[in-house]
């Protein structure tokens, strides 16, 4: 772990001082962790113990998540959460919860329509047969979007807090990278490539045979049609550049911080560190570190592996296995294998827990407070297990083993 990643934790600040310091919290790590779960249920306790008006920004999320905020579904332009939702579950709400989805189509369409430098250029490339298929895979654009996003929302000043939920990707960089990999993108070597042929007669004479090649393999004006598509696109290079610029700045701004969420497997608790350190040497503000599903602590206590030995031996016991079977209606040799079999798994089980306790000290060192919630035995399916889960992080504060 490099050095600069480390971090002092502070005893005096947890979740409850982040939600309520902060008006923007982006939401990271690796996927499968519960990024897009952890987001909504900060937003719901948010607005249950905070107030103000609060917005999840959510990635594609599960049908079930809008069914446990009480909406049939969401999208991209911000929806509100009844205040019956929480009345319903026996809460009452301080403030306003909003969600909405991260659609990145419809943001790319906003973005040609506020760097375009008239009508007929906008029109001109919101119709071009390759548009969709370009910006769906131009320089991370679902990252891109995200962070574009958070800053419109952040600027319209309708939210007193923005939760965003990051994308999946395959590298956790991706989402910090965005913004400079945009403004790389205008200078690069392709965009010249592609764009010179339109803006040289010469080039465009010595080439065409070159193109009327390409077009009898790849259809009827394909080249074409890409290089037209990024002439035009490079007449918005002003505006783009300077946007990714107050995206960046934005990302360092002290009214925003990172919130790493993870598992204590290797792999995500892995990740996790390695993000930690890229926010530490890009300077950007990481909050804390919320550890999802972890094992209960009391796993490792000496008591609880001795109680577990003594189950082993007594399980041996003629006496104890039939009256657990005489209680439960069951074969007393069946009693007698489960309780020798649950006494062997405790162990292995009490092993991975101490593995997770090892990994979560390496967490903690890391941000200044880290939070845990316990692995649930049910789906997070109502707004009532949302708000279950938000508890355990509320209240959830680690102290450094």
């Amino acid at each position: 772990m490099a050095a600069s990643a480390r971090a002092q934790p502070d005893p005096d600040f947890d979740l409850a001082s982040l939600l309520a310091a902060k008006e923007m919290i982006i939401v990271c790590g690796s996927g499968g962790v519960g990024k897009t779960t952890t987001a909504a249920a900060l937003a719901a306790e948010a607005v249950v113990n905070i107030g103000g008006r609060v917005l999840v920004l959510t990635v594609d999320p599960a049908k079930r998540l809008a069914n446990a905020l009480g909406l049939q579904a969401f999208g991209n332009t911000e929806t509100r959460v009844p205040d019956e939702a929480f009345t319903n579950v026996g809460v009452t709400p301080r403030g306003e919860l909003w969600a909405a989805m991260l659609d990145t189509k419809a943001g790319w369409d906003e973005l040609i329509r506020r760097h375009a430098p008239d009508a007929k250029l906008r029109d001109t490339v919101l119709a071009n047969p390759l548009y969709q298929n370009v910006t769906g895979r131009f320089v991370q654009s679902h990252d891109y979007i995200a962070m574009e996003r958070l800053h419109e929302l952040h600027a319209s000043g309708r939210y007193d807090l923005v939760i965003i939920d990051t994308p999946p990707s395959r590298n956790a960089l991706d989402i910090l990278d965005a913004p400079a990999k945009m403004m790389e993108f205008f200078g690069s070597r392709l965009l010249r490539w592609l764009t010179v042929p339109y803006r040289s007669r010469i080039f465009t004479m010595a080439s065409k045979p070159f193109y009327q090649i390409a077009d009898r393999v790849l259809g009827s004006r394909f080249l074409q049609d890409i290089a037209e598509f990024f002439v035009l696109f490079q007449t918005m290079e002003k505006g783009f550049v300077q946007r990714a610029r107050e995206v960046e700045r934005l990302l360092a701004d002290p009214r925003t911080s990172f919130l790493v969420v993870s598992t204590l497997e290797a792999a995500p608790a892995h990740e996790a560190a390695f993000l930690a350190a890229a926010l530490a040497e890009r300077n950007l503000p990481l909050g804390g570190i919320v550890i999802n599903r972890a094992m209960p602590t009391v796993l490792r206590q000496p008591a609880v592996a001795k109680a577990a030995t003594q189950l082993g031996k007594a399980a041996q016991s003629t006496s104890l296995a039939s009256d657990l079977g005489t209680s439960l209606g069951e074969d007393p040799d069946v009693v007698r294998s489960i309780l020798a079999e649950v006494a062997v798994r405790f162990h292995d089980i009490a092993m991975v827990a101490t593995r997770e306790a090892e990994r979560r000290a390496e967490l903690q060192r890391l941000a200044p407070f880290t939070t845990t919630a316990p692995a649930l035995d049910h789906d997070i399916h109502n707004l009532a297990s949302l708000l279950e889960l938000g508890d355990h992080l509320w209240r959830g504060h680690d102290a450094p083993d």
